[in-house]
């Protein structure tokens, strides 16, 4: 009996593997290894390099004089992007589902619009939209370790979403009165034709932006407009006291986690609190978490 040939692929992962894919894989997505991290640099630098190409060639003078040059280096970074792009959908398992991914779709994007302009010339300045896989920057300065802060700030303007809703509504009641009482003093002969006028003129006021275009021309609509910019100091700074208690709360809450430099060996992410048997960021099931003794005592 033929004995079965084992799959290309990993069953339980997007990950490659052996062969090929695996190395290719390593390089392409990820940047722990000297390889992937050089990789990433030089897209990076790519990318730019690309982007400063297009900026230069929207400047008439330097497109008279360098025009060809700089729609050939065009081309040479779309296709090297094209290259890395069909390598990316030939070393993962699930190709369709990378393409639809976030990086998927802008890696596309940022091909397109070359080959586009072929027939769409005005979609040529669409090509700068590749500097958005600049994102991937995060992966080389391994910024992932922040994701706990980030989920942080999110939870605390999550709970400090109804109390701003309800400022926010007492915010919009003055403004609405007050911009009524200076319909009402200044008129429309000072430049307040109507209340939503009136009101506009309320809000720029109270944020304290005051374009300048509608200005109380009385005595009276004067000490107003000068209470209200005076109230909008203190209109500035309550949501940001709301969101500050908020996050001392939540601070307070995750102060019995101890910080460590505990990694996933899935997914290599840090900073998991000692008592956790689950990767946060992939679901992984963590290996035990043994700290090291004092050497020292």
């Amino acid at each position: 009996m033929e004995k079965p040939s084992l799959p290309p692929f990993d069953s339980s992962h997007d990950k490659p593997l052996a062969g090929w894919r695996l190395r290719v894989y390593t390089i392409i997505f990820e940047a722990d290894t000297r390889a992937g991290r050089l990789f990433d640099q030089a897209l990076i630098a790519v990318i730019l390099l690309s982007v400063a190409v297009v900026m230069a060639d929207s400047v008439q003078s330097v497109h008279r004089v360098y025009g060809n040059a700089l729609n050939a280096l065009e081309w040479i970074f779309t296709l090297l992007f094209t290259a890395e792009y069909i390598a990316r959908l030939l070393c993962v398992r699930r190709p369709l589902q990378y393409a639809t991914s976030f990086f998927g779709i802008i890696d596309l994007v940022a091909v397109l619009p070359t080959y586009l302009a072929l027939f769409f010339p005005e979609l040529h300045a669409l090509i700068d939209v590749r500097v958005l896989r600049l994102l991937r920057v995060f992966r080389i300065f391994k910024l992932a370790a922040y994701v706990a802060e980030y989920q942080f700030l999110g939870r605390a303007l999550a709970a400090s979403g109804r109390k701003i809703l309800v400022f926010l509504s007492a915010v919009l009641m003055v403004v609405l009165v007050m911009g009524t009482v200076m319909y009402v003093v200044e008129g429309p002969g000072n430049g307040f034709t109507s209340i939503p006028i009136a009101v506009y003129w309320a809000i720029s006021t109270v944020t304290t932006v005051g374009f300048g275009d509608i200005t109380p021309k009385t005595d009276l609509g004067r000490l107003i407009a000068s209470f209200m910019m005076l109230m909008g100091w203190g209109i500035l700074a309550v949501p940001t006291g709301i969101v500050t208690a908020e996050m001392a709360a939540q601070r307070r809450h995750q102060l019995f986690q101890t910080p460590t430099t505990r990694t996933c060996h899935e997914c290599l992410t840090e900073g998991h609190a000692a008592e956790a048997n689950f990767c946060f960021n992939c679901g992984a099931r963590l290996p035990p978490y043994q700290q090291q003794a004092d050497k020292g005592s």
